[in-house]
């Protein structure tokens, strides 16, 4: 349980306690500074502790914003200072800091107080106190407590460096009156402001979709209150959220038109349950590491089996659409990897806070006009508009018409997307940092074959002009992909270009990506796997083998998409085992269109079955082991809030 400390003489009628012990605060009373001093000390190291002036007026949700926030270590609002353990030692030396030099010998007595039981004066002083009402050790006589410790405390930890979050309160209040006036004046803000409205609109993610704003959470933002209530949490609802999908997946694959209706309809239940599992979180501020995992992988893995459940329903009615379902798959992937390295890649620039380029201020004047808003959040086809339209189509229409309508709006975003980070790129001077730098590669994902020969590169490589990196990238890409797509299956051509692929790798990756553009290495490097994949298993001509790819594809997606989950938490890379173990993109590369030179088309299949599996296994069981121990080992709570809904 975490303890709260209340500094300074109770007040009469206040409820500042009930709202703490409502939060799951241990409430102690402390007051004077050496009792709080004391009441610090005492409360086990592995606790959050917080320390609170007597006096507050506020909302309990303000109180909860301030104080119960698991992603930040140290937090305060006016009146109220708290601290998880990593940042205790923190709190204990800011306290020291903020009671030096107090006046702690006998004093004379207070001033006679008023028949409202309000201080004479904001610095109040203590008689004999004896115990508290809530356990409270007695204070020493003539102890003084001056001023509000926890601003105090607050100004020392900024002092110090360890500056504490301060979140946003809008219209709730939380303030320490004076005297009984301010008291009044506050109580009546607080009983103006209903606070739990507010607290049902702050569960909303701030930016999201159209679809998702206007038609799930107008309701689905209660649904998340009814799961608090009833002590429901959101990894809870985002496990319902994937079940929901997979059953979703079922009902497609019996290839019915009945089961295409119902998985339509368990699809649009499912994303109803996706967004209020995040609204949960944000309701009750019940933020973790393994929640941030499980919600972003989740997503991943519904949708994706969502488009096998679809092509196993059409091929029971005779319509083989295994590679526009793969093909889908390939488009959405690389697409979220243009987004993330994008991101990644600007994150600490110089011009990540200040985007001075003329695209930047074309999309700022473009957002002051309402309504292009949400035509542009729209255009991107964001998951709620893509699960809607493709919830809508698999109702009324076919798989394939599904898949095509998909694959055209994809398209479509991805290109509107990615030529705009292309112009901002191009017109802006950014000067990237090495942890950006760092974080391209691990996105690369380059193996054991491409790192060694990027080592013997790196003196070519520097004299080479600044876009060299994602040119290379692109050159190479396409010649392994069109090869493999334009050839024969099971001739010597796709070989070669898969050699030259894994030199055009090194090159690319042989000096620090910190080119304007260097940000579009990983995404052509994961078009050029998947596509690989995709045209060798279509030419292969066998049943089997585009289901075979699908699992393949998807088993590595989950190994890039865990990359940049693990780097979005600050926790690095996958290990350097790991992506030995499965070769690296170059080196998977380089292995399938050897198999598929090698074998036959049936037993190229079976290869891509075992490829699939083993990879599978390797990249799911690590990224469990670690996401688990994570969690287990304290690590500091996040919130992604991804891709809008």
């Amino acid at each position: 349980m975490s303890t709260a400390i209340l500094t300074g003489q109770p007040v009469p009628g206040s409820s500042i306690e009930a709202d703490l012990r409502s939060l799951g605060f241990d409430v102690r009373i402390a007051p004077d500074t050496a009792t709080a001093g004391t009441l610090l000390a005492e409360v086990p190291a592995g606790q959050r502790v917080a320390v609170v002036d007597a006096r507050f007026v506020g909302h309990e949700h303000a109180l909860r914003l301030g104080l119960t926030d698991p992603r930040f270590p140290l937090a305060a609002i006016p009146g109220a200072v708290t601290a998880q353990p990593a940042a205790r030692q923190a709190l204990s030396l800011a306290m020291d800091r903020a009671t030096a030099g107090e006046d702690t010998a006998v004093s004379e007595p207070a001033a006679e107080t008023t028949g409202t039981t309000e201080p004479a004066a904001p610095e109040a002083v203590t008689g004999d106190v004896g115990e508290t009402a809530s356990g409270g050790a007695p204070a020493p006589a003539g102890t003084t407590l001056t001023g509000d410790l926890s601003d105090r405390i607050v100004a020392a930890l900024s002092a110090d460096g360890s500056d504490p979050h301060r979140p946003d309160l809008g219209s709730l209040v939380a303030t320490v009156p004076d005297d009984p006036q301010a008291r009044n004046e506050a109580r009546q803000a607080v009983a103006a402001v209903d606070d739990e409205a507010v607290r049902l609109k702050s569960a909303v993610k701030a930016r999201d979709g159209f679809f998702t704003t206007y038609c799930i959470s107008p309701y689905s933002r209660y649904l998340a209150r009814w799961c608090a209530r009833r002590g429901l949490t959101p990894n809870q609802v985002t496990t319902a959220s994937l079940l929901t999908a997979l059953i979703a997946a079922a009902c497609a694959a019996t290839g019915t038109r009945a089961g295409f209706v119902a998985a339509g309809v368990l699809l649009l239940a499912s994303f109803v349950l996706d967004c209020t599992d995040g609204q949960l979180a944000r309701y009750s501020l019940q933020y973790s590491t393994l929640g941030a995992w499980l919600d972003a992988t989740f997503d991943r893995a519904k949708e994706y089996a969502y488009y096998a459940g679809l092509a196993l329903g059409a091929a029971r009615g005779g319509d083989d659409v295994w590679a526009l379902a793969l093909g889908a798959m390939v488009l959405q992937t690389c697409r979220h990897v243009v987004d993330f390295s994008f991101n990644e890649a600007n994150a600490d620039s110089t011009a990540a806070t200040a985007d001075t380029s003329p695209t930047a201020a074309l999309s700022s004047k473009l957002d002051s006009v309402g309504w292009t808003v949400w035509a542009r959040r729209m255009i991107v086809l964001p998951i709620g508009e893509r699960w809607a339209m493709i919830a809508v189509l698999t109702a009324l229409t076919t798989p394939r018409i599904t898949f095509y309508a998909l694959l055209i709006g994809c398209a479509f975003a991805a290109t509107y997307t990615t030529a705009g980070r292309v112009l901002r790129s191009l017109t802006r001077k950014a000067r990237r940092t090495d942890r950006a730098a760092r974080a391209l590669a691990d996105l690369a994902d380059t193996g054991p074959l491409a790192e060694r020969l990027a080592g013997a590169l790196k003196t070519t490589a520097r004299r080479l002009p600044g876009f060299t990196a994602p040119a290379v990238a692109l050159l190479g890409g396409a010649a392994v992909v069109t090869t493999a797509a334009l050839t024969g299956f099971g001739g010597p051509w796709p070989v070669l270009a898969a050699l030259l692929y894994v030199l055009t790798s090194a090159l690319a990756v042989a000096r620090p990506l910190k080119g304007s553009l260097d940000w579009l290495v990983p995404p052509f490097l994961r078009a050029a796997e998947y596509g690989t994949v995709l045209a060798l298993a279509a030419g292969a001509g066998v049943n089997g083998a585009l289901p075979a790819a699908y699992g393949l594809v998807a088993a590595v997606a989950y190994h890039h998409y865990d990359t940049v989950y693990r780097i979005r938490g600050d926790a690095g890379a996958p290990p350097p085992w790991l992506v030995r173990a499965i070769g690296g993109h170059e080196g998977r590369t380089l292995a399938v269109v050897v198999l598929a030179a090698l074998l036959t088309a049936s037993q190229f299949a079976v290869a891509l079955t075992v490829l699939a599996v083993a990879v599978a296994l390797l990249v799911l069981l690590e990224s469990i082991r670690f996401w688990v121990t994570a969690h287990r080992g304290g690590a500091p709570a996040v919130h992604d809030e991804g891709e809008p809904a």
